[in-house]
């Protein structure tokens, strides 16, 4: 009961806690960057906290009818890259260095807390999960094709290591999820999903607060320029879910698939992008990737609450349109 009224707590108050866990990561982190080592743990049980309310039914009926998987795969690495690439190249064309931050923003893979947001206000998990994963197994060969086509930029990434690490945070705790609620015919969602969904809240606002730190250096001195790196990362980021919802009321989607389109659509794993970016490009490359992460999940609540504004018959069934 008590695990229950703070889960309902936290489900009001996740708007304001996570940009919040974002700011409080910048102003401690001298006494939490020991920690960030901690981050693909905390989302591993993310991911299966979220995994338990699934089957393999759901997952195979979300793959059964691709579509929706790939107008989502589409709007992550057709849609939103192009926009940004006439976007970086109207606002910084002398810069190519934060050109690039600003496409690689935007090239990464659909971000693992969009899972969560999506558990939160009621989403399609089973379409959202499908395309977490493929997006996982996917991004090692998108994210450099994309920089090559878009900036000219031959990148290598150590495949192995990030797929081992998307594998651990995302595909792994999805599989033993999933077993659990086929073997015992779903009693594991039943009885520990309402227990472990407010640790799994408390661990979002964990992760956000360590990513809070890691950016936290680059805030230290005040220049105009990063104001204005700030200010295009919100606009390119707040165009992202405008557009992903806007896609979804356009094609009639089901209320739980417009809300999988929307954050999955607008949300990037930013910490895999800034770890890119840090190993292989320079600092200037660096800062639109980690200043994205102060306002990722802040715009995220907001399109969360235009989100509960959607009635839930409004829209037709997808699988009349979409089969």
């Amino acid at each position: 009961m008590m695990l229950q009224k703070l889960n309902r707590t936290l489900d009001k108050s996740i708007p304001f806690i996570t940009p919040l866990s974002v700011i409080l990561g910048i102003l401690i982190a001298n006494y939490v960057n020991n920690y960030t080592f901690l981050i693909p743990w905390l989302f591993a049980f993310m991911t299966f906290e979220g995994s338990l309310s699934l089957n393999f039914r759901d997952l195979t009926e979300a793959i059964r009818r691709p579509l929706p998987v790939f107008i989502i795969l589409s709007f992550l690495h057709i849609i939103m890259p192009l926009i940004t690439w006439v976007i970086a190249r109207l606002t910084f064309p002398e810069d190519s260095l934060t050109m690039t931050g600003l496409i690689l923003g935007m090239v990464i893979p659909t971000g693992i807390t969009s899972f969560i947001w999506v558990s939160m206000k009621r989403g399609n998990q089973a379409l959202t999960l499908s395309v977490i994963i493929i997006d996982a197994i996917l991004a090692p060969f998108l994210v450099p094709l994309s920089l090559s086509i878009l900036v000219g930029q031959k990148v290598e990434l150590d495949m192995w290591q990030m797929m081992t690490s998307l594998f651990f945070m995302i595909v792994l705790p999805s599989i033993v999820a999933l077993l659990l609620n086929e073997i015992t015919k779903g009693n594991t969602g039943k009885i520990w999903k309402p227990r472990f969904s407010p640790i799994s809240k408390l661990f979002l606002c964990g992760v956000l607060l360590l990513n809070g730190a890691e950016v936290a250096p680059y805030f230290q001195t005040f220049n105009w320029k990063l104001v204005y790196i700030m200010v295009i990362v919100i606009v390119v980021t707040f165009i992202g879910y405008f557009l992903a919802f806007v896609l979804g009321r356009v094609l009639q989607f089901p209320k739980p698939s417009l809300v999988s389109l929307t954050f999955g659509g607008g949300m990037r794993n930013v910490s895999a992008g800034a770890v890119i970016a840090v190993t292989f490009f320079p600092s200037a490359v660096v800062l639109p990737v980690v200043v994205s992460m102060l306002f990722q999940q802040i715009i995220a609540s907001i399109f969360a609450t235009i989100l509960d504004s959607v009635d839930e018959n409004e829209s037709v069934n997808s699988e009349e349109l979409i089969a």
